[in-house]
């Protein structure tokens, strides 16, 4: 190699490496849009850990806490007070997708963020506390049917929820009106496991990963989870789905990050080819695993298109069920 040409190549790694640091924020801040112990927090989390873990960040990232309106405060907060602030991750899940396809979120829609990852996905599926009589979904349904207002529903969020609209679809199966059900709004996986276990509710309508800790310590079981197929990991092989019980209800919940509407191109796409290192990354899918997540890896312009099908789908099952006109 000629002089010259050892040069420009230094000066280019020069300029690579400037760029990178360049790009890497100060501040970097995770938003969990819930109370501390639920879904949201645990996207956060992982990404906390993973990031530092791969040396993507030079500083550890903080986890804080924005509760209200299932992910509505956070969405509105930043997209009108923090748009450009290119260190602040929110996360978000489908149940976020959902709301966003009811208008729920106020004035802004689906393209008021930028979409960054995808990093995992759970599971749908119905709790309750291990010494209750409902031993399976017929048990819940003929409860139901006797008579609804004795069954307390918890659900993140209100009528029109992803918690709601996953019991909705069991109502439904079971040709029980789901307006007839008696819910108790809470603000994501974590209340909805503490009411659970201090009885104040009898049901819990979550996903898996939120309640894989309480069911390994045996403070909870579940009727079932709405995925294809019976999840392969050894600590949930037992647990059956609603398909197998006669009800054909799958969802999954995909689990991941946005920005806000102003951060750069240049902030974004440090983000974005984080992630995509992050997500090819076996010892990410070793922290993944250990949080009860599934393999569910998109960034970018896909995860941008992913989400607006998502928003469309949403949109015709909110219609369905009245939600929507």
């Amino acid at each position: 190699m000629n002089l010259s040409l050892r040069r420009i190549c230094v000066a280019a790694s020069c300029m690579l490496v400037a760029t990178q640091l360049w790009a890497e924020p100060n501040r970097p801040e995770c938003i969990a849009p819930a109370s501390p112990g639920g879904g949201f927090d645990l996207t956060c989390k992982l990404a906390q850990s993973a990031l530092v873990n791969e040396k993507l960040l030079s500083k550890p990232m903080r986890v804080t806490y924005m509760p209200g309106g299932v992910g509505a405060v956070a969405y509105n907060a930043v997209v009108a007070q923090r748009p450009a602030d290119a260190g602040t991750l929110v996360a978000w899940s489908s149940g976020s997708l959902l709301n966003l396809a009811q208008g729920k979120f106020g004035r802004f829609d689906e393209n008021a963020v930028r979409w960054l990852a995808a990093v995992g996905t759970s599971y749908g599926a119905i709790a309750v506390k291990a010494d209750s009589p409902y031993k399976n979904l017929d048990d819940l349904v003929k409860a139901l049917k006797a008579d609804p207002s004795k069954v307390v529903i918890g659900s993140g969020g209100t009528v029109g929820s992803q918690d709601w609209m996953q019991t909705a679809l069991i109502a439904k199966a079971a040709g029980i009106n789901p307006r007839d059900l008696r819910y108790v709004a809470l603000e994501g996986g974590g209340e909805i496991a503490t009411a659970l276990l201090g009885g104040h509710i009898q049901v819990g309508s979550t996903d898996i990963s939120d309640s894989m800790p309480h069911i390994l310590s045996g403070d909870m079981r579940l009727l079932a989870v709405f995925s294809d197929e019976r999840l392969d990991e050894p600590e949930m092989k037992h647990i059956p789905t609603a398909k197998e019980q006669g009800y054909d209800i799958v969802w999954p919940v995909v689990r991941g990050f946005y920005l806000g509407p102003k951060v750069s191109d240049d902030d974004y796409n440090w983000w974005k080819a984080s992630f995509d290192k992050l997500l090819a990354s076996d010892d990410f899918a070793k922290l993944r695993d250990q949080r009860e997540l599934f393999p569910f890896a998109m960034t970018g312009p896909e995860l941008d298109a992913y989400v607006k099908k998502q928003v469309a789908d949403y949109k015709m099952l909110a219609k369905e069920f009245g939600l929507i006109q």
